[in-house]
């Protein structure tokens, strides 16, 4: 499936919702290794998938996020980066046949690039190539480089992506609000990510994770403004709030839905959820989308 092709002749692309919350009420315990369960439950992981797409979903991704060298080594799984993230992106193939796009979930590897910390841009670029290697083997039809701080990390795994693969790129970063607006822990707002990542050549940009729908629609206004591609957002159901020592998301389907309107006319060429979106979030979108 080609994605550029299917934003140009679809209005709005529906993406997914969440994977982490999902894998932990199908079994997933607490300080296990979610990629993991690609080799050892792929049941598990092949349900999330089918429900997203039983939803409605026109994108799912895959359980790779968290499936980098830096981040596999805290469970001893380094050695089976390229196994792993292959697995996982066979899975979502497997379930989204030939009409559902699969677009390959990487995330940031916990790492800081010099000078604040000790890894190299080489050195994240080649441990990025790893998973992108499992990508393509897998049968990906895009990459998303997703839940990014650090513009210089993004642009690592997107030169691992554009050296490694002929895939679509989408990059999406997070921010947060603070006294100055929205901005990522490392200080890059909006603005300025999409016109920098717009410059490096990606093919989407957008922003996930981090906050509700009603800021993602500030953070949409910001990069519509400087960037002309596809924009893509998956925004949290809320920000989270800690309930009896377990931390939730209430943000509703129907409400979520009901902003969506708003974030289509705000640019959004893709929309999904984040952390505590579920496949009722996912349908809730389908409706509203499909009304328009």
């Amino acid at each position: 499936m080609n994605i550029k092709e299917m934003i140009e002749s679809k209005q709005v692309l529906l993406s997914d919702g969440a994977w982490g919350t999902e894998m932990a009420d199908r079994g997933m315990q607490p300080g296990e290794c979610p990629e993991l369960l690609n080799a050892d439950r792929p049941e598990i992981v092949k349900a999330i998938a089918e429900a997203y797409i039983q939803a409605g979903s026109d994108i799912i991704i895959t359980n790779t996020f968290g499936g980098s060298p830096y981040k596999l080594a805290k469970f001893a799984l380094d050695s089976r980066c390229e196994e792993l993230n292959e697995k996982g992106t066979a899975i979502s193939r497997e379930a989204a046949g030939t009409e559902v796009v699969v677009c390959a979930s990487l995330g940031p590897t916990g790492e800081f690039l010099s000078p604040l910390g000790t890894v190299t841009e080489q050195e994240m670029t080649d441990a990025f190539s790893r998973q992108v290697r499992g990508f393509v083997k897998g049968g990906a039809d895009c990459i998303v480089i997703e839940t990014m701080s650090d513009i210089g990390e993004a642009l690592c795994a997107l030169a691992a992506a554009r050296e490694y693969s002929a895939l679509p790129v989408v990059v999406s970063m997070t921010f947060e609000k603070g006294q100055k607006g929205y901005a990522t822990m490392m200080g890059i707002t909006p603005e300025v990510a999409a016109e920098k990542l717009e410059q490096a050549g990606v093919d989407i940009v957008g922003s996930n994770c981090g906050a509700g729908i009603d800021q993602i629609l500030d953070i949409a206004k910001g990069m519509r403004a400087a960037s002309d591609k596809p924009l893509w957002f998956k925004p949290n159901a809320g920000l989270p709030v800690l309930e009896n020592g377990k931390t939730v998301f209430k943000e509703t389907p129907e409400y979520m839905a009901s902003r969506v309107p708003a974030l289509v006319e705000a640019g959004a060429a893709i929309v999904g959820g984040c952390c505590g979106t579920t496949p009722a979030h996912i349908e809730a979108l389908r409706n509203v989308l499909d009304s328009l």
